[in-house]
């Protein structure tokens, strides 16, 4: 291990930051805060045409909302062109890259008509085979040029912390291009150029990068530069063991907040797509895992994300909150569902929190709020169609119209009582108690399940029971009445 741990996230802001960035840039904090190391951030932006201020912002915030803070930077490689060009000079200078006037288009047709015969196919050097006349003559025309790297005659091999040991020949990587033809540096060169300058000494990163380490490490070669360790992460799948997708939901991280995944949940349960502690526990605080992570406990196997999993991990974590925490979580979505106002938060604070410890346990997510406990707020809930196929008749109706006055009697309205009521009642007139539950909680709540209903009937009070439970029997006398007419 070396003395110093420093490891980078480096995203390109050329699209959403998703879950597979995110599962990154986590291995690497986990890994330099486990190590008491720095975790750097750096913007891979050299794509200028398809770079974003947007994307950028997304990135932050993605690793903002999981707690991800970052030690140095963020460092843009677009505002450091000039420490890529030296380093481009130097391997100029030493015969180990040269300069290539193809037409981009021209080597595109054929490497096409290859791929069309089934042949591979390699930039073959022509230009580094050019006379200095002939060199001299594209100059004077002003042809434009990109900089080759010479991929020295020789194998590459480098062991993985994850893969073990790993072995390219050079005759499978042709002279790859490392500076553009507008002076802006290629992906493998920045990456090695800043990965020395910012003194990386672990690169954790997806395995799909797993092609580009040879080129690097020749590249480090060639400028005399020290390599950091190498560590690739199995991809992520989705469902379908397929590489995941946005048919698989791997948009924007954002898009995980603003269903109402909680940034806790999300990070213990990405720690686990490919990583585990080493015994049986699956929940985990963010210090747990930074204490127990270890590069040597990370699977190659791919792994794959499951969002039930997720929603479950997201539902523990909902029922482990504080009701106060709860409360704070659930406000922006309460606001926007139309449930409550801003001055709500004081006015009925109390209860509030007794809202929250009563539905707690059937939220999956923040945004169930809404559909499991719309009810308590509001009247225009909405009813179960099966449950008014099944109690929304003259029988059930005659029950529950004759429980009413019961109900209204009832002085201490708190649920011993109104359960004592219910089950009286149902004894006085040979009924279960049941035949007067069931159709009561779909009266007064539109559903069929839900929390205690005695508890719940306290939380929206006496009054609002009574006339809901009255409107749907008004309900159901119109329309046997229109029936009759």
């Amino acid at each position: 291990m070396k003395n110093e741990i420093r490891v980078r996230m480096a995203p390109s802001p050329t699209g959403f930051f998703h879950v597979g960035s995110a599962r990154t840039a986590l291995y690497n904090w986990l890994f330099a805060r486990h190590h008491k190391g720095k975790f750097i951030l750096r913007v891979e932006d050299t794509d200028v045409a398809r770079s974003s201020e947007k994307m950028i912002d997304v990135i932050l915030d993605g690793l903002t909302w999981l707690g991800m803070n970052w030690d140095e930077g963020p460092y843009f490689q677009s505002k450091r062109l000039d420490i890529y060009q030296k380093y481009v000079q130097q391997l100029l200078d030493n015969d180990l890259a040269y300069y290539c006037y193809c037409d981009p288009e021209d080597l595109e047709k054929e490497k096409q008509a290859a791929y069309k015969s089934k042949e591979d196919w390699q930039y073959d050097r022509r230009c580094l085979k050019l006379s200095p006349a002939e060199r001299a003559e594209k100059e004077k025309k002003k042809i434009p040029k990109v900089v080759r790297f010479f991929i020295p005659n020789q194998s590459v091999s480098f062991h993985d912390l994850i893969h073990h040991e790993i072995r390219r020949e050079a005759k499978d990587i042709e002279d790859l291009i490392i500076l553009r033809s507008n002076g802006v540096p290629t992906y493998n060169l920045a990456c090695v150029v800043d990965d020395y300058e910012m003194g990386i000494s672990h690169v954790i990163r997806a395995v799909d990068h797993i092609t580009n380490t040879p080129k690097q490490i020749l590249l480090f070669e060639a400028l005399g530069l020290p390599k950091p360790e190498y560590a690739h992460l199995p991809l992520i799948l989705g469902h379908d063991k397929s590489k995941l997708s946005k048919r698989h939901g791997a948009v924007s991280l954002m898009s995980y907040k603003e269903q109402g995944y909680l940034p806790g949940a999300m990070v213990n349960y990405l720690s686990l797509l490919g990583w585990s502690p080493g015994d049986d526990r699956e929940m985990m605080n963010t210090q747990e895992i930074i204490e127990s992570f270890d590069l040597n406990r990370i699977n190659p196997a791919n792994a794959v994300f499951d969002e039930t999993k997720l929603e479950w991990m997201n539902g523990q974590y909902i029922y482990g909150m504080s009701n106060e925490m709860l409360l704070q979580q659930l406000w922006p979505f309460m606001i926007e569902y139309g449930l409550v106002k801003e001055q709500d938060n004081e006015k009925k604070k109390s209860w509030l929190l007794r809202v929250c410890q009563l539905v707690k346990l059937r939220l999956k997510t923040l945004t169930d709020i809404n559909d499991v406990a719309r009810y308590f707020f509001v009247e225009d809930y909405e009813y179960e169609e099966d449950g008014l196929n099944k109690h929304f008749n003259a029988a059930t109706i005659r029950i529950v119209e004759d429980f009413l006055p019961k109900l209204e009697d009832i002085e201490e309205y708190i649920a011993l009582s109104i359960e004592e009521s219910v089950r009286n009642h149902a004894e006085t007139n040979k009924l279960k108690a049941r035949q007067i539950i069931h159709p009561l909680r779909l009266f007064i709540t539109g559903r069929q399940g839900g929390p205690g209903l005695f508890e719940t009937m306290v939380l929206i009070g006496k009054e609002r029971c009574l006339s809901r439970t009255r409107r749907l029997i008004n309900d159901f006398k119109k329309q046997q009445e229109e029936k009759t007419n």
